[in-house]
């Protein structure tokens, strides 16, 4: 099964909620994955809260063209508990 980003919204700092397909949402830190060619520039939080779900590809994207696989977002992001 492929998982799709839903939604997506900006917290705070480097901290992303997203809502995916299997009903599950995370929030996930991107701290530490911000380096190397097309990722770098997203250290520049004017230009990361510029995120954005991308109905082509169900996943999240910036306007430079940085994206993250969302398996690995599902992955490293932690689960948000829904409130009754």
């Amino acid at each position: 099964m492929f998982l799709h980003v839903k939604k997506v919204t900006y917290l705070h700092d480097y901290e992303l909620r997203l809502e995916f397909d299997d009903g599950t949402t995370r929030v996930v830190d991107l701290v530490n994955e911000l380096h190397g060619g097309v990722f770098e520039p997203l250290q520049n939080l004017d230009l990361f809260r510029q995120v954005y779900v991308n109905p082509n590809t169900n996943t999240i994207e910036w306007p430079n063209g940085a994206d993250f696989a969302p398996e690995f977002l599902h992955k490293s992001g932690k689960k948000v508990r829904k409130i009754a």
